[in-house]
Formats: C-alpha cells, sequence, structure tokens
C-alpha cells in the first residue's frame, strides 16, 4: 500500500522536533548552542516531550475526524476513543524526563491501537496503518535515549 507524498512527507516532517531533540542529546555542542541561542526549551528532551505532547493531543484530532464519518454508536465511541491520546498527554506525562519519556512512548505505541481500530472501520484512508507504524516507529526510536 502506497502511502500519498503530502501525508507521507508531512508526517516525516513532523517527526523534526524529535529528531533535533535526539540530536542535540548526541551532540552537546549543538545542544549548548541552541539552549544559548534559541532557547532550552528547543534542545535535547525538552523539545521532545513539549512537542511530543502536542502531537498526541492533535492525534486526538485526527481520531476525532475519522469519528465524524461513522454514525450511531460506532461515532460516539469514536468520538469518546479520539479522546484518550489527548487526556492521556494531560493526566501523563510530566514528571521528569524519564516518566514523561515512558509515557510518551506508551502514548504513542497505544494510539496505535485506536488507529487500527478506526481504520478496521474503514473511517480511516487504507494507507494510514502503514503511515502510523512508520512515524511511531521512528518517534519511539527518537525518544530511546532519554530512556536508556
Amino acid at each position: 500500500m502506497t502511502i500519498p507524498k503530502a501525508p507521507l512527507l508531512l508526517g516525516l516532517a513532523g517527526l523534526l522536533p524529535f529528531f533535533w531533540g535526539l540530536v542535540t542529546m548526541l551532540v552537546p555542542d549543538l545542544g549548548t548552542w541552541t539552549g544559548q541561542n534559541v532557547s532550552p526549551r528547543f534542545a535535547g528532551p525538552y523539545v521532545q516531550l513539549a512537542y511530543g505532547t502536542v502531537i498526541l493531543s492533535f492525534m486526538s484530532g485526527v481520531l476525532w475526524g475519522f469519528a465524524t464519518k461513522a454514525e450511531g454508536q460506532v461515532a460516539a465511541s469514536g468520538y469518546a476513543l479520539s479522546t484518550v491520546p489527548a487526556l492521556w498527554a494531560f493526566f501523563f506525562v510530566g514528571g521528569g524526563p524519564v516518566s514523561a519519556a515512558v509515557y510518551l512512548a506508551l502514548g504513542f505505541v497505544g494510539i496505535l491501537g485506536l488507529d487500527w481500530l478506526f481504520w478496521r472501520q474503514g473511517l480511516a484512508p487504507p494507507w494510514w496503518m502503514h503511515l502510523r507504524f512508520l512515524l511511531t516507529g521512528l518517534v519511539v526510536v527518537s525518544l530511546l535515549p532519554i530512556l536508556l
């Protein structure tokens, strides 16, 4: 299944803050430069965790959009389930960087189950799971240095 070019490119572009954070952890001088010349919140785990929280909430909106294609009980359960990623981010992603990264990674992996459910119900595009597995895998890999 081929992922259309626009969603693929935009999805990959959306990974930039995750990988910028990773690079600034692996190259401390770049992290220092970023902290001094841009802002400390745009370096290391700070950018990854803040941006990841935003993206979990964004995914709630995506799922809500899929729920609009359904009717009756399927729509109602879709709307309810679509709130889970944002609520997960609000209640669990916090504390220290390791705890936040664990819950963020678990949140992204958990969304795959919701993605699959919406996809299986025909509410998401046919290529959706291919894109979501790719992006989720890359997000989790980018968070690994915080977890180790």
